[in-house]
């Protein structure tokens, strides 16, 4: 069976890549390596350096797809916020440009956004009913995509699973953006930086480690379809995040902050028992020991 990973060389597509091999599948993957990096791609993947808007029917062609796991995206809100028409042309017409080399796949899996599609919660845990309201270019763009998988689904028959992360943390996540929050404080902390905390930092957020969102691609291969939220069910706030990265450190240092940032939502945590029952999915790794395990990495790459 051959699974085609976009954005194999990123963040969660690397980790997505690791564990399909370890279960010895016969994996392919492109990225545009944008902001993802070649050294994180498997050795034992095939890899081709493209875009989701390039020329894609010769690698379907050429590898006999049976199922994608998509994974490349724009995923920084800020930059969808100042540059929409970007946003829209990687997240919709790039996922839309993929959807028309797999009409005949057997499984379509797609990353969405648990944390930018829903908007500002009107109750807590979010579970997968509660209404979309997305409040930045990025959130639309996520769920813009879902609506395709539908109509593809209708019209031919394409089987699929959106999976909706929390805020996806772990090794091999950078630091040096404005993206990933936890891989960011590490970063600037290891390096005796201040960080930037937006706002006064009691916005909060359901934290999931890599590995956890690896394995549930795994299992919405096996089974599953349409929605489901993958996080922990835990709502944890960006001060509580800075405050156990400093605890582990032993250090001193202070946040700086800045203004909040427009079209981030202000509270969430999402319901997962729909994944448990249906998935067989729940998180294994608890936010203390996947924060020590990031920062084991950030160490190691200082």
């Amino acid at each position: 069976m051959a699974i085609l990973v976009t954005g194999g060389a990123g963040f969660i597509g690397s980790h997505i890549v690791d564990a399909l091999i370890s279960e010895g599948y016969h994996i392919v993957v492109f990225d545009d390596l944008s902001t993802g990096k070649k050294e994180h791609v498997n050795k034992n993947a095939k890899f081709y350096k493209a875009g989701l808007n390039d020329r894609l029917e010769e690698i379907f062609r050429k590898e006999r797809i049976d199922i994608v796991v998509h994974q490349a995206a724009q995923i920084n809100i800020r930059k969808s916020l100042s540059n929409p028409i970007l946003d829209a042309d990687v997240n919709i017409k790039g996922t839309l440009n993929l959807l028309e080399c797999c009409k005949e796949v057997e499984k379509f899996i797609y990353a969405s956004s648990g944390g930018a599609v829903y908007g500002e919660p009107r109750y807590l845990p979010v579970d997968e009913e509660h209404p979309v309201a997305p409040l930045s270019p990025y959130g639309v763009s996520k769920y813009i995509a879902e609506k395709y998988l539908q109509v593809y689904k209708e019209i031919y028959d394409l089987d699929y699973v959106a999976l909706r992360y929390g805020n996806v943390y772990g090794p091999r996540q950078s630091g040096e953006g404005e993206a990933g929050v936890v891989a960011i404080f590490a970063n600037k902390i290891l390096h005796s930086e201040r960080p930037t905390i937006n706002g006064d930092g009691t916005q909060t957020r359901d934290f999931v480690y890599v590995t956890d969102v690896a394995r549930a691609n795994l299992l919405a291969m096996e089974k599953g379809k349409n929605v489901y939220n993958i996080a922990t069910g835990k709502e944890t706030s960006v001060n509580e995040i800075f405050d156990m990265i400093k605890k582990i450190l032993n250090t001193s240092i202070k946040p700086e902050h800045a203004p909040p940032i427009k079209g981030e939502v202000r509270r969430i945590y999402l319901n997962i028992e729909k994944a448990k029952k249906e998935l067989g999915w729940k998180p294994e790794v608890e936010l203390e020991e996947g924060i020590e395990k990031l920062l084991e990495y950030t160490r190691q790459k200082k």
